[in-house]
């Protein structure tokens, strides 16, 4: 079988089996199919090495009633094929996070049946229909985002609700990316400083690990300040590459973490500090910060003093609530913990006690 790109093949399922086996079996069904549960597939990033668990022809089903989800089911149990362009539509083994039917004999098929609602509000927390408020979005992780806007609609019969749920999605209101840009920035400010004081005591690899932690927050700053939800760390940096501009970033970024001394390494850190911040006064969300490094006090090391941007963003935010809450951000600026970022009531508790006031119940 020659690898094919697992969206086209996704929706060629769809619309050469699934969409007709549903007219057959189930004339005037109103639904909606799509891929957008998770999977390389859904940023484009799928390679023949993706096709070795939990990959083959998929689709999603929605319905906009619950009623309707057990006799699609049905339907897809009882004809669907075999195979489908060579690839097996029935998958051995225990049940997947993101695939379909778990038959009694231990084979499930790649199509799931969810109605719409549910299914948004198992997987954010929320149904972007209904707007989405300041605590949504930030209890809301990017990858998740991701995949919601990435991905693609095969077919929207119900009234396009499917495609106005992604549209809800797009993108922050300007305020929430402020203050999500400021906590980013809030961050580095706090680190920016301390590979150079690892160095300046000997510890080399120290200084390397706060370096890949600084590299780490420019980069998901970067797809940020282009309008690009940061996905999860296997794609972070290649998705990162691709953006306008990025390459100044990528190689200095590179060249901090490489090998040599802080001297040696420290340019390249100064330089992507420097892009981003760059990058920041371009979007306008506040008045321009000179870009420029300088000295971390009288010490023999450059910082972009990084407070400066956070302040100037925080002023800048016109929802005073929102100014007012510390620059912490969206819940996977402060968590790094997959069982609570996959888990959407997990994550909104856990946001929720962030800025929860002292001696609150």
């Amino acid at each position: 079988m020659s690898f094919v790109p697992g969206l086209t093949l996704a929706r060629r399922f769809h619309d050469e089996v699934v969409g007709p086996l549903l007219a057959r079996r189930l004339p005037g069904l109103r639904y909606a199919a799509g891929l957008l549960d998770g999977g390389s597939e859904l940023l484009g990033l799928d390679t023949p090495r993706s096709t070795d668990h939990d990959w083959g022809p998929r689709t999603q089903v929605f319905v906009d009633s619950a009623h309707d989800v057990a006799p699609v089911r049905a339907a897809l149990d009882a004809d669907l094929p075999a195979r489908f362009l060579g690839w097996p539509t029935r998958y051995a083994g225990g049940p997947a996070v993101r695939l379909g039917t778990v038959h009694a004999d231990g084979d499930r098929h790649g199509v799931s049946v969810d109605e719409l609602g549910a299914w948004l509000r198992d997987r954010l927390g929320a149904d972007p229909r209904a707007g989405m408020s300041v605590a949504d979005w930030l209890a809301t992780p990017t990858q998740r985002l991701a995949e919601l806007t990435g991905g693609a609609v095969f077919h929207d019969g119900l009234d396009g609700a499917l495609t106005a749920a992604r549209a809800a999605l797009a993108w922050y209101p300007d305020d929430v990316w402020r203050h999500v840009l400021a906590s980013g920035w809030q961050r580095v400010a706090q680190a920016e400083h301390l590979a150079g004081r690892c160095a300046e005591v000997g510890d080399e690899l120290g200084s390397r690990v706060v370096a890949a932690g600084l590299a780490r927050d420019l980069m998901r700053l970067g797809l940020l300040l282009r309008r690009r939800w940061p996905p999860y760390a296997k794609w972070l940096g290649t998705v990162f590459a691709t953006l306008p501009g990025a390459a100044p970033v990528v190689d200095g970024l590179a060249a901090a973490l490489g090998p040599g001394e802080w001297a040696v390494r420290e340019p390249g850190l100064v330089r992507a500090l420097e892009t981003v911040a760059g990058w920041t006064n371009d979007v306008a969300l506040a008045p321009p910060v000179d870009p420029a490094a300088r000295p971390f006090h009288g010490r023999p090391f450059l910082v972009l003093d990084a407070g400066r941007f956070v302040e100037a963003l925080r002023a800048a935010i016109t929802d005073p609530r929102l100014r007012d809450r510390p620059p912490i951000g969206a819940v996977d600026q402060y968590v790094d913990s997959v069982d609570v970022l996959t888990h959407p009531d997990r994550a909104r508790r856990v946001a929720a006690a962030v800025v929860r006031p002292p001696g609150a119940a």
